[in-house]
This record gives structure tokens, C-alpha cells and sequence, in this order.
């Protein structure tokens, strides 16, 4: 019996060294969006593995719609790494001699379409070999805002709020005061881990500088905001001044308007007079028909003389 299984426990260990193995054991990597992750994939090879060697990588991406794509091959000493255009020119292997049992890649300028299950394939007849890794993109805490919310006056309520632009969840958030005698309220106790600091009824000892660090599991960022809490303003003297102006406007504005229609009466009443001033006076006659008038009745008169009538004319005027 103990021959049996030491027989059958030699013949395992001869089938566990025959085969071709992955040493890396499947894991999940987050890298930070814009980063390189180095995706491992370490193999060995028995003495039986004599065929040519083939490394492959494959990328299953997060949207379940979509195949497997190939992304990068070794086959025949040779590599190609144009398959998938969205990583071409972005994965690389990471060793120059592939036979020596290392097939790891890295993945640069990560992108959040890189997400997703790459699986590395080793194989080298008769052994065949394959690992998973998951791959998650993170976009780091960046673009923070630290603001005001509210009127910052003796007696107000507001708020302090911090605000990433961008920033992969799950967001930490971490208020400091930096002032150097006055403490933080200790109503603020449990404000301090949140976006939003709500302030009631604040008094000067709430002044200061203050620090909001935003974290997420790849990265963190910060903002900081100046509080200056001050008595309340001549809000009656405001308002005055707001309502004397509005009136300056209005009579400027009636003013202009009085003028300008003035103006229009005076044009109108012009033409007006102009007009009846022409109607009045009947047109001249030109002195080119005048004249010829003239000179065809006297033309006339003398045509109708005789010359005894003008023997009696010429007479009559000499006397």
C-alpha cells in the first residue's frame, strides 16, 4: 500500500514538472489615471515544453458589450503591438528577452477606458498557462474649491464648502484651521470629516485660515480659504443709497426723453410754417416769358401801321 502511493505521488510531481505554470498569482491593480501599471505575468518551462513560444495578452474591457481584444503577441521571436488601437504605442513589454520566463507588461498614460481583466497566455507545446489581473483606473482629487456660502457677518449662518472638480469615490475630507491662537468651535467636531461646515450664528472667534485636503485611494489634493468674520454692514444706509440712485437715474432719463420730444415739436412746427408760407405766395412768372410778351405786342402794333399810319405817327411825334 505505501509503494502504491508513493508511485502515484512520483507520478504527480512528474505531471506537475511536465507542464508549463504561471507563477503570478491573479491580483487587482488601481493605479491613478495618467500613471503606468505594471501588469506582472512570470512563467517557467520544464525540459518537455520544446515548441515555439507564443505570450499573449488579452484585454476584456469593463463594458461587457465588447470582445476580448488582443492587445499585444509574441509569436515567432517577433512583437506585435498594433492589434488594439486604443493602447497602440501605450503597452509594452517589460523584458528584452521574453524565453527567459518573464512576459509582464506595462500599460502607460493610463486612461479610464483602460479598466478592465487582462489575461496573460503562455504557451510553449505541450504546456499551456494563463493569469487574470483586474486593472481599475482612478482619477485623483484635483480642481478643489474652497468657498463661502453665505454673508460673513456677526450673528449670520453660512457655510464652508469644499468642492473637488474631479475625483474618483470613494472622496475623504479633512478641515484644518491654521490660525494661531484661536481653536476650532468644538460644535465643529463632526464637520471636520465633511464637505460642508455649517456655521450658526458666528462670532469672531470662527475667523481664520482654514485647509480642506480631499483623499481618495490614489491621490489627494487641497484648497484653502481665508474667513473673516465682520460686524454687519449699514445695510439702511445702503439702501438708501441704492433707492436716491435709482431716482437720479429716472429723472436723468425723464430729462432726456423731455428734451427729445421738444426737439421733434420744433422740427415738425418748421415744416409746418415752411409748408403754408409757399402755399401763400403765387409763382413768379420767368423773365424769359415776360419779355417775350413784350416785345410780341409791340411787334403786333407796329405790324398793324400802315405807312400812311406811320407818316402820321412819324409826324405826330416830331410835333
Amino acid at each position: 500500500m505505501a509503494l502504491l502511493l508513493r508511485f502515484v505521488l512520483l507520478c504527480g510531481v512528474a505531471d506537475f514538472t511536465r507542464s508549463l505554470s504561471i507563477t503570478t498569482p491573479e491580483q487587482m491593480i488601481e493605479k491613478a489615471k495618467g500613471e503606468t501599471a505594471y501588469l506582472p505575468c512570470k512563467f517557467t518551462l520544464s525540459p518537455e515544453d520544446q515548441g515555439p513560444l507564443d505570450i499573449e495578452w488579452l484585454l476584456s474591457p469593463a463594458d461587457n458589450q465588447k470582445v476580448d481584444q488582443v492587445i499585444i503577441l509574441y509569436s515567432g521571436d517577433k512583437i506585435y503591438d498594433d492589434y488594439y488601437q486604443d493602447l497602440k504605442g501605450r503597452v509594452h513589454f517589460t523584458s528584452n528577452d521574453l524565453k527567459s520566463g518573464d512576459a509582464s507588461i506595462n500599460v502607460t498614460n493610463l486612461r479610464l477606458s483602460d479598466i478592465g481583466t487582462y489575461q496573460c497566455k503562455v504557451k510553449k507545446a505541450p504546456g499551456v498557462g494563463n493569469k487574470k489581473i483586474q486593472l481599475t483606473v482612478l482619477v485623483k482629487p484635483s480642481g478643489i474649491r474652497c468657498y463661502v456660502d453665505g454673508s460673513e457677518e456677526i450673528g449670520n449662518d453660512f457655510k464652508l464648502k469644499c468642492e473637488p472638480k474631479e475625483g474618483s469615490l470613494p472622496l475623504q475630507y479633512e478641515w484644518q484651521k491654521l490660525s494661531n491662537s484661536q481653536k476650532t468651535p468644538p460644535s465643529w467636531s463632526t464637520d471636520m470629516t465633511s464637505p460642508v461646515i455649517s456655521i450658526k450664528n458666528a462670532s469672531t472667534e470662527y475667523s481664520g485660515t482654514y485647509i480642506c485636503t480631499v483623499t481618495n485611494r490614489v491621490g489627494s489634493d487641497q484648497c484653502q480659504l481665508r474667513l473673516n468674520v465682520v460686524p454687519p454692514s449699514n445695510r439702511a444706509g445702503t439702501i438708501a443709497g441704492a433707492v436716491v440712485g435709482i431716482l437720479l437715474a429716472l429723472v436723468l432719463i425723464g430729462f432726456i426723453v423731455f428734451c427729445c420730444r421738444k426737439k421733434r415739436r420744433e422740427e415738425k412746427y418748421e415744416k409746418e410754417v415752411h409748408h403754408d408760407i409757399r402755399e401763400d405766395v403765387p409763382p413768379l412768372k420767368s423773365r424769359t416769358s415776360t419779355a417775350r410778351s413784350y416785345i410780341g405786342s409791340n411787334h403786333s402794333s407796329l405790324g398793324s401801321m400802315s405807312p400812311s399810319n406811320m407818316e402820321g405817327y412819324s409826324k405826330t411825334q416830331y410835333n
